[in-house]
């Protein structure tokens, strides 16, 4: 194998894992932000879990966080909840920060 082929090779890897990190991070920013919106709606935990693989889910579908943040706003103001969409972004920035520290300890 030639010297750029194996770079090449690495590059590709190295694509690879950041695209992996950056999913389970999100996916784990996710749980969090149904934690959050589970604590502001009262919901127990079986319907947080239940929430939360719906934001995963939903976050799959269009690329961005707009998506999931529109989302998250409309089930609170359907649930009773009123949360601007600054706070709610702030709470999803937050939320982010700590899933990527927490992904990135777990390796």
């Amino acid at each position: 194998m030639s010297g750029f082929s194996k770079r090449e090779e690495g590059f590709e890897g190295k694509l690879a894992f950041d695209a992996e990190k950056r999913f389970k991070a999100e996916a784990r920013r996710n749980k969090l932000l149904a934690q959050w919106v589970g604590g502001l709606t009262k919901m127990d935990s079986q319907a947080i879990a239940q929430y939360s693989i719906e934001l995963i889910q939903h976050d799959l579908k269009k690329p961005g966080d707009d998506d999931v943040l529109q989302k998250l706003l409309a089930d609170l103001k359907s649930r009773g909840v009123t949360v601007s969409p600054a706070e709610a972004r702030a709470e999803m920035e937050r939320c982010s920060e700590v899933a990527y520290e927490q992904t990135s300890r777990d390796g």
